[in-house]
């Protein structure tokens, strides 16, 4: 082994594509620990990532794991409300957090001589939370104004999550991160309390510390400041509802004042990245840069925006970093003199042509190329790579799983993505919006 701690300490060669040596350990309250060491500055990112999201939310408690998030930075029995944040500042920092359906995660970006520090605040506030009803109230009315700023003034987010909640209908990916409205307002104290003491314990959080650190003295530093927490007895699995086989295609039109020009958006659910067989979802991600990575050189930018200009902009994308089903998702922008119809006609051609003719090849071995290029700058980032690899853990995918996957893409083949596109794109199984200006009053149509 490269480091002399315990047998618990695994250090790991890295990947071709990724610079950063990683180790890996395990506190015996089952904190998982992991360590990427970049020397080039003398700082560090300190990241904790709780296994818990907005899909693990108790029925009629949406925004619940979103709403803890913020009531994180009160206090504690040894911090004021807000002090994390202004030591974080003061020594030069910077810190925030952020909730997906999946996750949640807190991380701080300081010199690597406050590691320390940062790991005795953060440890603080995984067990011993303290919050009064009014910080409750205040931060409840934060979350709410949040929402309005963010999803009901915004055309574009409603519309998304009109689009989710027809996507899934039993899953709770269906489900808004920042909550339904009506069931936010109902958030109180007990059910922060009972979310904040089930799922915030260090045997359901990975800590990934990323920059100018040794691994040994990481461990010493997580066992004096983390291990003494002690753990949820009896969490159990996440087992969430799945979603039932879908049958047939799904439709919606929202219109808005306030929208400029028609979108249209089409979306499938199709596999995410499974621990140890992520082959299949290697071939969505290069089937989605083909399709439409570039809003300029993609398949089908190229051939709706230039050669027979039906849209303005086209765009692909797949999320497969998630525990269940992702999305593959296209969007459209017609030009102003197409309509809705012959928009959804071009796409459809334009897909069936591609999987008639395959992938260019030049244009594929491009791809892979970028991909590559792009996780080896990554390297450039210690937040950035911290975040890829809390956020991919976080899924339950291993580190043997994130270090494989570059190679996974590079050995993707063409006949795999043609594949892919065939197994995904079946109208009976999408669901199609269209968001569209709203109509003038007196206007034909």
């Amino acid at each position: 082994m490269k480091y002399g701690l315990t047998a618990a300490l695994i250090a790991l060669a890295p990947p071709a594509a990724i610079a950063a040596d990683v180790s890996h350990f395990t506190l015996d309250n089952g904190m998982e620990v992991v360590v990427l060491e970049d020397h080039r500055a003398p700082v560090v990112a300190h990241t904790v990532w709780y296994k818990v999201g907005a899909a693990d939310e108790p029925l009629g408690k949406s925004g619940i794991a979103h709403f803890l998030e913020h009531l994180m930075f009160k206090g504690t029995d040894d911090l004021t409300a807000g002090q994390l944040s202004r030591t974080v500042t003061r020594n030069g920092g910077s810190d925030n957090a952020f909730t997906s359906w999946d996750y949640t995660a807190y991380y701080q970006r300081i010199a690597a001589d406050r590691l320390g520090l940062m790991m005795e605040m953060e440890a603080d506030r995984m067990r011993d939370l303290q919050m009064t009803e009014e910080d409750v109230a205040t931060e409840r009315n934060v979350v709410l104004e949040e929402r309005n700023q963010r999803t009901d003034n915004d055309p574009g987010a409603l519309f998304t999550e009109q689009r989710r909640a027809a996507q899934y209908l039993n899953h709770p990916y269906g489900i808004p991160i920042i909550g339904w409205r009506r069931e936010m307002e109902q958030l109180n104290r007990d059910d922060a309390f009972a979310f904040y003491h089930r799922y915030y314990a260090p045997n359901n959080a990975i800590l990934v510390v990323a920059g100018d650190v040794d691994p040994e003295e990481v461990h010493a530093l997580a066992q004096t400041y983390y291990g003494p927490v002690e753990p949820t007895p009896g969490l159990g699995e996440r087992l969430r509802p799945q979603e039932p086989p879908q049958l047939a295609e799904r439709r919606l039109e929202m219109t808005d004042p306030r929208v400029a020009q028609p979108r249209l958006a089409r979306s499938y659910l199709v596999p995410e990245r499974d621990p140890g067989d992520q082959r299949k979802a290697a071939a969505f991600e290069i089937l989605a840069q083909l399709l439409g990575g570039n809003s300029t050189t993609s398949y089908l930018a190229r051939t709706l925006a230039f050669a027979d200009p039906k849209a303005i902009y086209v765009g692909v994308y797949y999320n497969g970093t998630s525990i269940d089903d992702g999305t593959f998702e296209l969007v459209m922008v017609p030009t102003p003199d197409t309509s809705p119809e012959e928009a959804e006609a071009a796409l459809d051609a334009a897909l069936a042509q591609f999987m008639e003719e395959g992938p260019d090849l030049e244009e594929f071995e491009r791809i892979k190329t970028q991909i590559r290029a792009g996780r080896i700058y990554a390297e450039d980032n210690i937040e950035r790579l911290a975040r890829q690899y809390g956020a991919e853990l976080a899924v339950g995918l291993s580190l043997e799983d994130i270090e494989a996957w570059p190679d996974i893409l590079q050995a993707v083949t063409p006949e795999e993505v043609i594949a892919a596109a065939e197994e995904v794109f079946n109208r009976r199984h999408s669901v199609t919006g269209w968001l569209m200006p709203e109509a003038e009053e007196g206007a034909e149509g």
